[in-house]
């Protein structure tokens, strides 16, 4: 499997599809191919307000809780060897 199947994975786009295979490839490169750099941008993006309203009172709740979850587990730590 390779990098971009397995962000597709870890992003879990079969089931909610956001980005574009070149949205994904320009996520990578600016995060320089690390995996756990590009979930962590692109769940981010994922968690925008989604919500939907709808005339007739019909609506859809957002899913942004969700996403962050998932973030939380490829987020960096920030750590470095002084």
């Amino acid at each position: 499997m390779d990098d971009l199947e397995m962000l597709k994975l870890i992003l879990r786009e079969s089931d909610s599809p956001f980005f574009s295979d070149e949205q994904l490839q320009f996520y990578a490169e600016k995060n320089n191919y690390d995996i756990n750099k590009t979930a962590y941008e692109c769940l981010l993006a994922k968690a925008e307000d989604d919500s939907i309203a709808l005339p007739g009172g019909l609506s859809l709740p957002n899913n942004k809780e969700y996403w962050l979850r998932l973030a939380k587990k490829y987020r960096p730590n920030g750590s470095k060897i002084l």
